[in-house]
């Protein structure tokens, strides 16, 4: 059987287009983008320029309002940590939510050891906030409010209009990791209300380690820098530029640009496709976040009466996940899926589905009547402990994806 990449959340495939991008800044071109004496220093100081234009048209931002990262982690990292540091730092005052990535939760807490108060919101079961309960949070001494874009293990979408509007109403700054909804779903930073976004290139069909955050013009000195050096990307971020990567980046995000309107529908097509067949014809498969604030592309589903980890080992040439690839190797138990009120089986059972923008019926067809197969399998080895869990699980609050209750309505 042929393999079946199916962990886009995770990473992408880069494109071919991409890599043809990158080459010439790995072999003739490789000049250093601050060396200003000579071409081959001019060359590559025009191709980050490209590529900060290219990145900044997705955006609908300003190319002198992109600052250049090596991902939405250290992007993610400069405007939280720049933002308090910028405003005094202790006593000032953050919110974030429980299902954020590692990288703000931990950047949180961070500042919280360093005596900056942090308020984390919870979500309902399908993972979206209560934005009254947004609104009560806020204090005086409130910077920042940190809500991501979408989740990037049950690919809930977030209100990000109607929080940006919260935020410019209390004069605080709006940051969203936004490395699962960049060049998957339009975001005008201006639309929205954004001051602060973190995006990755390798989540958008370009090269791992790069990646930038968008700062409004009017944030610029509310974020204080956190690395220190030769003053680069406009002495927010200092090193020398991955020219090759940054190269790369940009036209991934040209291309991005060009085909959201087309991938969207594609994408939120086979994902039911692939839904309706694995409910179809399994019991007890049931559906984690909201049904229709979703990314298209994205499907995490408990399967009872299996667990997540011998059902993707037994999926040979099938790449799933049972979680986010950063806390996979930690073997945890999802913070995100916990946050959602999940119970431990609803957990255990949980595989995340990453379509990629090449995906098709056929392969989509393919990875649905392997999963039939492999659960099937799996539940018919242990029969006992698959028929407690099922049973255990019967209930209106948690009922199959067929039966289950109408999703929340949110404006």
């Amino acid at each position: 059987m042929r393999p079946v990449y199916m962990d886009c959340h995770a990473t992408t495939p880069v494109d071919p287009l991409v890599l043809d991008e990158m080459l010439p800044f790995l072999r003739d071109e490789f000049g250093n983008a601050s060396s200003a004496d000579h071409a081959w220093g001019w060359r590559a100081e025009e191709a980050v320029d490209l590529a900060r234009s290219r990145v900044a048209k997705l955006l609908n931002a300003r190319s002198d309002e992109i600052i250049f990262t090596s991902g939405a982690t250290e992007a993610d990292n400069l405007a939280i940590k720049g933002a308090v540091e910028a405003a005094g730092g202790s006593g000032r005052h953050v919110i974030t939510v429980a299902t954020e990535h590692k990288a703000v939760l931990e950047s949180c807490a961070w500042l919280e050891r360093h005596g900056t108060q942090v308020t984390i919101l919870g979500v309902d079961g399908e993972g979206m906030i209560d934005l009254a309960e947004l609104k009560n949070a806020l204090r005086p001494e409130t910077v920042l409010v940190s809500v991501m874009a979408v989740n990037n293990e049950i690919g809930v979408m977030l209100p990000l209009s109607e929080i940006g509007a919260i935020c410019r109403h209390a004069g605080v700054l709006f940051h969203t990791d936004a490395a699962q909804a960049a060049g998957r779903v339009p975001i005008d930073v201006d639309a929205v209300g954004l001051d602060l976004l973190s995006m990755s290139g390798h989540k958008m069909y370009g090269p791992k380690g790069v990646g930038a955050l968008f700062v409004r013009k009017t944030a610029r000195r509310k974020v204080a820098r956190q690395m220190h050096g030769g003053g680069h990307e406009g002495k927010m971020r200092s090193g020398t530029s991955n020219v090759p990567g940054l190269a790369g980046f940009g036209k991934a995000c040209e291309i991005a640009a060009s085909r959201i309107d087309s991938d969207a529908p594609h994408l939120r097509k086979l994902t039911a496709r692939l839904l309706d067949k694995l409910t179809t014809k399994l019991e007890d498969v049931h559906l984690n976040g909201h049904r229709d604030c979703r990314v298209p592309g994205s499907l995490n589903l408990s399967f009872l009466g299996t667990k997540s980890e011998a059902l993707i080992l037994s999926l040979d040439g099938v790449a799933l996940s049972a979680s986010s690839a950063c806390t996979s190797a930690a073997h945890l138990p999802s913070h995100v899926l916990k946050a959602i009120g999940l119970d431990d089986d609803r957990i255990r059972s949980a595989v995340r589905f990453g379509l990629c923008r090449t995906a098709t019926q056929d392969t989509v067809d393919d990875v649905a009547s392997r999963v039939v197969a492999a659960v099937t399998r799996l539940r018919n080895m242990a029969p006992v402990d698959s028929a407690k869990a099922r049973t255990k699980d019967r209930s209106p609050e948690s009922a199959s994806v067929p039966a289950g209750r109408p999703p929340l309505r949110r404006r």
